[in-house]
């Protein structure tokens, strides 16, 4: 399986998600609804993450430097920070757009990267 078909198989699910989650469910407890989004987020970013080009770019770079913990912390740095980026720039556009339209641009985008990706892996 080469790099883009793995990404198209991980695209292809979550736009799937997005579209079809519904945002009118019922109000749960705070601190189990805060549960609740932090399992789903560390969930998918870390099946999200296994076997990405960022895994192993950081395999190779730990094999290469010879300096494991090094390389961990620049790598966790750098997605915590781009993270914080992603954080910060949903929370302005959900101040700025309906939650429906973000789910459906989520996905409609996901879905067009899931797409191209195929076609990516088709053409070979």
């Amino acid at each position: 399986m080469t790099l883009s078909s793995t990404a198209a198989a991980e695209h292809l699910p979550q736009a799937v998600l997005e579209l079809a989650s519904n945002s009118s469910q019922p109000p749960k407890t705070p601190w189990r609804e805060e549960l609740g989004i932090f399992a789903s987020t560390f969930l998918t970013i870390f099946l999200a993450e296994l076997g990405d080009k960022t895994q192993v770019t950081t395999l190779l770079l730990s094999a290469q430097s010879h300096e494991p913990w090094i390389v961990f912390a620049g790598a966790g740095s750098a997605l915590v920070a781009t993270s914080l980026l992603g954080v910060l720039l949903g929370r302005w556009l959900a101040q700025r757009v309906p939650p429906r339209t973000l789910e459906v641009a989520a996905g409609g985008l996901l879905m067009v990267l899931a797409v191209l990706l195929v076609c990516d892996v088709v053409r070979g």
